[in-house]
């Protein structure tokens, strides 16, 4: 019997038994009233048909490590659990823990409230074999498939209308996988590299094929079940940090990172230029209310670069550190920039609001290198320790 221990701070100590055909993990938030169905389900239709084991990854408030450890010994298969005391990255950072602890070459994830059907399962492992194929998605959106299972219009369109919008800003990446909101998959686990993954949320499919995408992608319709017990983890704070996932997913390139931060750039002249023109109809001289004004357009884009951008690299520096350096930054940007809108203004006549818009794009370039070099970029450990001998 192989053992497994768990490596991040906080998680119990289990125990695996030898490889199956296919491990099974099952993210869990809260679902105790859910997962003796879920095993009961498991009993019927995968054992006989493909060895397996089953591994929850839990970061459950309620008693539901507790009924997995009862129900487990009715189970004719290996049932482990991992309880996370600090739930790192949601029900998808489950996900990554499960498949580094997985030690079948095939990985099934599904989630814990019964919606997606076990049945399905050998299917999945076998289409993979028949198609060489390194992940195959349960899809809802193919013929065959479908949303069923969704409570009500409303979620059934914030679904397509999420599938439309990752399909949209991942068009490549996503070819082939008609449903990417889809928890319901199974993948080689020699296809995939777990620390290059970085989930946030639930959505740990559309995490999965953008950063670590197999090249052969299969499909296997299904129907959404309706939700045995419990709620919906669905909320709009969820809603919230999908967003923010895809814009970090969308941005994880040096370009898009740089069109990105040009963007929330622009929008930065907002509450600079208002604050510009509040002071200026106060009576203040331009150049003094500039420097004023200019500290909301700071706070507002550092506000929305650390929740869009670098949200992966916050951990490099505490928020205090990264405030600093980014407000140095901004106000010696504007040191360069003061004597530019001097020469606009008395030399070319230009009034006071043209002359900081075209200042501000003439300065983006280097606002960004220095931004994401001295803000984001990881202190050099090398260095440092060079300096100690």
């Amino acid at each position: 019997m192989s053992e497994y221990t768990a490596p991040a701070q906080g998680l119990d100590a289990v125990e695996i038994p030898e490889p199956g055909a296919v491990t099974i993990v099952v993210p869990t938030f809260n679902e105790s009233a859910n997962v003796r169905r879920l095993l009961d389900q498991i009993t019927e239709s995968v054992p006989a048909r493909l060895p397996c084991e089953v591994l929850f990854v839990d970061d459950s408030t309620d008693d539901t490590p507790e009924v997995i450890r009862a129900a487990a010994q009715d189970c004719p298969f290996p049932v482990a659990v991992v309880h996370r005391e600090e739930p790192v990255g949601g029900l998808g950072g489950a996900v990554v823990e499960g498949l580094r602890a997985a030690t079948s070459e095939w990985i099934v994830v599904m989630d814990g409230d019964c919606q997606h059907p076990p049945s399905l399962v050998p299917e999945l492992v076998a289409t993979g074999e028949r198609t060489s194929a390194g992940l195959v998605v349960a899809s809802r959106c193919i013929e065959g498939g479908s949303r069923a299972g969704l409570a009500g219009g409303y979620r059934v369109a914030v679904s397509r209308g999420a599938t439309w919008l990752a399909k949209a800003l991942f068009p490549r990446r996503l070819r082939g996988i008609s449903d990417p909101m889809s928890g319901f998959f199974a993948i080689r686990r020699s296809a995939v590299t777990a620390d290059v993954l970085k989930p946030l949320g639930y959505k740990i499919l559309l995490e999965l094929a953008v950063r670590s995408r197999p090249r052969q992608v299969a499909e296997v319709p299904f129907v959404f079940q309706d939700r045995f017990a419990g709620e919906s983890k669905s909320t709009a704070k969820e809603g919230f940090r999908f967003l923010r996932h895809l814009a970090g997913l969308r941005t994880a390139s040096p370009v898009a990172r740089m069109v990105g931060f040009g963007l929330i750039g622009a929008s930065g002249f907002a509450p600079n230029l208002l604050g510009l023109w509040a002071l200026t109809v106060l009576g203040m001289h331009y150049l003094p209310a500039e420097i004023l004004a200019n500290q909301l357009g700071v706070a507002w884009n550092f506000l929305l670069i650390e929740q869009l951008l670098f949200r992966d690299r916050r951990a490099h520096r505490r928020w205090w550190d990264r405030l600093g350096r980014f407000a140095l930054l901004a106000n010696a940007d504007l040191l360069l920039r003061i004597p530019l809108i001097a020469l606009l203004v008395g030399r070319f006549g230009m009034g006071a609001l043209p002359a900081t818009a075209l200042a501000l794009v003439m300065t983006f370039v280097l606002r960004f290198a220095g931004t994401e070099a001295l803000v984001y970029l990881p202190r050099r450990r090398g260095s440092r320790a060079r300096r100690a001998v």
